[in-house]
């Protein structure tokens, strides 16, 4: 499928302050990057990086007063639904250097702590369906309720809680998942059906060598989403890290289905 995208941000810095924007759509082999535009008001030149695992890019950007930033893309998505029933896990022996971090607990992944509770829960299941029973079991005990955490929540506060946002179902499960042996990453994305629209974190979890795309909330599918940054959780895939002190003012996100003459390759 191809999908338009159209990302709007305004934000007041209380003083000059660097800005790492994570806005742009990551060119895969699974999704093809068209066309893209990033536009920034209020700042110095900008400075692209690469992102983590060398996949996609951030933008470095210096400035005060008023920031905005819009970003516009048009990305193929060729990409199945996600199909995790049967899949093995790897041992890990055999996991490749770069996904052995995954494994670890990071700040808001909480990993060492869910290892009894993962045993208890999902002992007698392996691989895709150990991991899929685990997104299920967080679609049937959590409720998406926009508001109820913040930058501070955790994995365990929300397996407290039984509620939160796409980026609190995204560390539980990747919190599940890596107490279970099974390396997981969390995305920063942009989704096709998400209602309402907005930026969206979901998951990637290694299984027979290669990385499988799950969304524990349950809102996109998978075939859907367009991979901006991976990381080992919020603190690595941030649409915008501010250093210093700035004042929301509006966001907008808008994914739309492209109509396309697949013959010609161009919108009808």
């Amino acid at each position: 499928m191809r999908l338009s995208i159209d990302a709007f941000l305004d934000y007041t810095l209380a003083g000059p302050a660097d800005l790492l924007f994570a806005l742009e759509v990551a060119q895969m082999h699974d999704q093809i990057l068209i066309t893209d535009r990033l536009i920034v008001g209020g700042v110095e030149p900008l400075r692209p990086i690469i992102g983590d695992e060398s996949l996609g890019r951030r933008t470095w950007a210096y400035g005060e007063g008023r920031i905005t930033a819009h970003y516009t893309a048009t990305v193929d998505i060729e990409r199945a639904p996600t199909v995790l029933h049967g899949l093995h896990a790897d041992k890990l022996k055999d996991l490749p250097p770069l996904v052995v971090p995954y494994l670890f607990p990071s700040r808001y992944c909480e990993a060492d702590r869910f290892e009894t509770a993962v045993r208890r829960e999902f002992g007698d299941e392996e691989g895709g369906d150990k991991v899929q029973a685990m997104a299920d079991w967080i679609r049937g005990h959590l409720d998406y309720v926009p508001g109820s955490s913040d930058v501070n929540t955790t994995a365990a506060d929300t397996y407290v809680s039984h509620s939160g946002v796409c980026r609190d179902f995204a560390h539980l499960l990747i919190a599940m998942a890596r107490a279970a042996g099974i390396p997981a990453r969390m995305v920063g994305a942009y989704a096709w059906q998400l209602d309402p629209p907005d930026f969206h974190a979901v998951v990637e979890v290694w299984l027979e060598g290669g990385w499988h795309l799950v969304d524990p909330t349950g809102l996109a599918p998978t075939e859907g989403i367009a991979r901006i940054g991976v990381g080992r959780d919020a603190t690595d895939i941030s649409f915008l890290t501010v250093f210093g002190q700035a004042q929301f003012n509006h966001q907008q996100v808008r994914v739309e289905l492209v109509d396309t003459d697949r013959s010609l390759g161009v919108p009808r």
